[in-house]
């Protein structure tokens, strides 16, 4: 069985169990998981979330809110143009 197929074949629990592993650092067992193990898990942890996940449900995902102004009053202000700072 190649990685791909072993990838589609992961279910949604032992997806969590990996998951759980890697946050853990330890199989449910209690044996610690090897560095080349924790690496395993979360490439296959990866993999998977983009399989069967929306972008913004999977690990890692940093949710970035574009937007163009600088606290104030929520002026918008050009991306080139300088922004004075306010200390309080």
């Amino acid at each position: 069985m190649d990685y791909a197929e072993l990838l589609k074949s992961l279910t949604p629990e032992v997806y969590e169990s990996l998951k759980r592993a890697v946050e853990l650092g330890k199989w449910p067992n209690g044996v610690r998981l090897s560095r080349e193990q924790r690496e395993t898990c979360l490439q296959a942890i990866i993999a998977y979330d983009k399989l069967h996940k929306p972008e913004e449900e999977r690990v890692g995902f940093i949710h970035t809110t574009k937007h163009e102004h600088c606290g104030g009053e929520g002026e918008i202000v050009p991306p080139d143009e300088p922004k004075p700072l306010k200390w309080s």
